[in-house]
């Protein structure tokens, strides 16, 4: 009894641990310094099919890791904030053999095949920085991680993958400076 509930803990620990992958691109062309301001694009967000509490979790978590980089919420923003989500679900086989021995009728031993089918739901959340005055793309972030109806603290999690995301906003540049 204690092997498995070991064993369903140690799964438990590995499944809620699985890391968010990242990925951001912007436009090279922009210099970041010069946003200041933000505001959020509601007509966008307003279309995001997730519920309102997720919604309002994903808002916040990125009006607090704005704030910590210096941005500050305008009714006049350089910036304008949209967020847009993806799930996707994969399926795993995972196909087993054994031997086996038969008693009775069948003497002999034989190779017998088992089929073990999986699945996990992976969530992408993206978040655009849009450029309010040109109303252009300048930077994109995206996360990927596992999605967990029955997490218990999904205002944790959901803040680990805005903050996760947003930790390579803005985009280290190199800037030239002529003395």
């Amino acid at each position: 009894m204690k092997k498995i509930f070991s064993i369903t803990l140690i799964s438990i620990i590995l499944i809620s641990c699985k890391s968010i992958k990242v990925a951001s691109d912007y436009d090279s062309q922009v210099d970041f310094n010069n946003y200041k301001t933000y505001a959020f694009y509601k007509p966008g967000i307003d279309e995001l099919e997730i519920s309102d509490i997720d919604k309002k979790r994903i808002l916040n978590s990125i009006k607090n890791s704005l704030q910590s980089k210096g941005l500050v919420i305008s009714n006049t923003p350089d910036i304008l904030i949209n967020i847009s989500t993806k799930s996707t679900k994969n399926f795993y086989i995972d196909y087993s053999s054994y031997n086996s021995f038969y008693a009775g009728w069948y003497p002999f031993g034989g190779l017998n095949y088992s089929q073990m089918a999986t699945s996990s739901v992976d969530g992408i959340l993206y978040i655009d920085i849009i450029d309010s005055k040109a109303k252009q793309l300048v930077w994109q972030g995206k996360g990927v991680g596992a999605l967990s109806s029955t997490k218990s603290n999904r205002d944790e999690l959901i803040n680990n993958f805005v903050t996760k995301i947003l930790e390579v906003y803005p985009p280290n540049q190199l800037t030239s400076e002529i003395n």
